[in-house]
């Protein structure tokens, strides 16, 4: 399964006075994030530096799979969050596994 990194970035129906838990909806949309990790959608994600993009490292057959399930987060209806790129990733080094070789070189 191919492998992307997926960022975020705070839309306008971001509230900057509230921290991140804080936020409309936040349970509904910390629920959703949960699904996609059992679902193997998300491999690893978080937050980047100051909290207003994520990265998040995904598999998925291509863009569009990533656009269709990154729309039905309540987060992206309410424009709290939306997607801000999207690049196909050749992971080749993945300590977690114990995969210490570059494969296809």
């Amino acid at each position: 399964m191919p492998v992307f990194a997926l960022s975020t970035v705070h839309g306008p129906g971001w509230d900057d006075a509230r921290p991140i838990r804080e936020q409309r909806a936040w349970d509904q949309h910390a629920a959703f994030m949960d699904g996609l990790v059992e679902d193997g959608f998300i491999i690893l994600g978080g937050p980047l530096g100051d909290g207003s993009r994520t990265l998040h490292v995904v598999e998925a057959a291509d863009e569009q799979e990533i656009r269709t399930r990154m729309a039905k987060d309540p987060w992206a209806s309410m424009d709290l969050l939306r997607v801000g790129s999207i690049e196909p990733w050749q992971l080749w080094l993945d300590g977690r596994r114990g995969d210490s070789e570059i494969e296809d070189r």
